[in-house]
């Protein structure tokens, strides 16, 4: 393993993009404490540890610690997030945005040039809702966070929100080409870092002052761990439908003949679902701050934990498991890329049959698939909360770090691969691949 991380300063390339993500990385971290004009970050500090709530908590896990420090930085990814969730669902109903899709590179830039345009105007909304918010919180001491709310402050911090908002989707994308990783995934993974620390520090004085025993803490070291070899498990976990070739004569050679496999992934959306199902279940909260009318109880009805809020995530997390594997896989296209090659699958007749059986796999395993996300998402919060542990680490924030870390380490290798290094396991060790699954 070790001598595979000194195998990475040995190709140019690949050693110039892990820098380069690095580098941006630690722009992003920096810019976490550039706090917006005209509010004081340590009284809003003192009023998230005394009324902040579970909502505006997990809001600043996600930003990682930027609402605390009240940063330009506050809105964090999530406009962008949801911008791309809006332009997915447009995508299966305009049938503009659906031709577009399948226009390959040239279409798939505009989308992108939408998403943006799209995340300007959600910065815009979210960061005026931020602005009133911000102005009516005050801490127990009576001293408010905004000293002079008005006009002239909620216009500062909409542009300077939505000005880091655009900062940020702007290194995500530059990570994403230049980088290593997926820049949005990658910034979204960092905010969650940067808070293990304190909630490690927090956990041990805890246990230093005899409120949690060792036993349990013990206890809770296991849990993580075998949540984390859960996640590995079934991310790396693969149906693998057999497909034939036929044989060719070009000649007096005789081509094709080989079987192959088309691999069908458990969990084909990834970190998407709970990351979405987490930004819609949180909007309610920005219109509240608004004064939208029939939001605040809404906003209160939905606060995290409550069993509304959980039987929603669990939907949430379901419908966009198999909402985004149906935009991003088409079993159709499949089948028809399948037919054009000659390609077939055995016992299955090419064309419609070989795409509904495809579609009829994909479906059961993208159902297993959901189970695994909202049990993993779920599960450590229920203990979590049962036991008062102050422990920011949720099944969501595992699934998050783990996943993004996997899909890292795996272009890394694929880098490394492609230029005759081996990978991190050495020569002759196992590469990060899928494991097989059955449906």
């Amino acid at each position: 393993m070790a001598s595979g991380f000194a195998n990475i300063g040995k190709i140019p390339e690949l050693r110039r993009r892990v820098l380069f993500t690095i580098a941006l990385l630690a722009v992003y971290r920096i810019g976490i404490f550039v706090s917006v004009p005209g509010a004081d970050h340590t009284v809003m500090k003192q009023y998230l540890s005394q009324a902040g709530g579970a909502f505006l908590g997990m809001f600043n896990m996600f930003t990682g610690g930027a609402l605390e420090q009240l940063s330009i930085f506050a809105l964090g990814i999530m406009p962008y997030v949801s911008a791309s969730i809006i332009l997915s669902i447009l995508a299966v109903i305009v049938p503009s945005l659906r031709a577009l899709q399948k226009e390959g590179e040239m279409g798939q830039r505009k989308i992108n040039q939408y998403t943006r345009y799209g995340t300007i105007a959600l910065s815009i909304v979210q960061g005026l809702a931020m602005a009133f918010a911000f102005e009516g919180m005050v801490s127990n001491a009576g001293i408010r966070v905004v000293s002079e709310p008005g006009w002239s402050f909620r216009l500062m911090t909409v542009v300077c929100l939505t000005t880091g908002t655009a900062f940020i989707m702007w290194l995500g994308e530059q990570i994403t080409e230049r980088g290593i990783g997926n820049g949005i995934s990658l910034i979204i993974f960092a905010g969650i870092v940067a808070r293990l620390p304190a909630a490690v520090a927090l956990t041990w004085q805890q246990v230093t002052m005899g409120e949690i025993k060792p036993l349990f803490l013990l206890v809770l070291a296991v849990l993580i761990i075998m949540v984390v070899a859960t996640i590995i498990f079934f991310e790396r976990g693969q149906r693998r439908i057999t497909v034939q070739y036929p044989r060719r004569t070009v000649g007096r050679r005789v081509f094709g003949g080989q079987s192959t496999h088309l691999p069908l992934r458990v969990n084909q959306s990834g970190v998407i679902p709970p990351i979405f199902a987490s930004s819609i279940l949180m909007f309610p909260g920005t219109l509240a701050n608004l004064g939208i009318p029939f939001m605040d109880d809404l906003a209160a009805a939905l606060n995290r934990g409550a069993w509304i809020y959980n039987t929603l995530y669990v939907a949430g997390i379901i419908f966009f498991c198999f909402f985004y594997t149906a935009v991003t896989f088409r079993p159709d296209d499949v089948a028809d890329n399948l037919k054009k090659q000659g390609a077939f699958i055995p016992g299955i007749r090419p064309g419609r049959k070989t795409a509904e059986y495809i579609d009829r796999v994909m479906s059961r395993i993208t159902f297993g698939g959901a189970l695994y996300v909202s049990a993993v998402c779920l599960l450590p919060t229920f203990l979590i909360q049962k036991y008062n542990v102050p422990f920011y680490f949720g099944g969501t924030s595992l699934m998050i770090v783990v996943g993004v870390a996997l899909d890292t380490v795996q272009q890394i290798e694929s880098h490394m691969i492609t230029r005759h290094y081996d990978g991190f396991t050495g020569p002759g060790g196992a590469r990060i691949r899928g494991r097989r699954a059955r449906a």
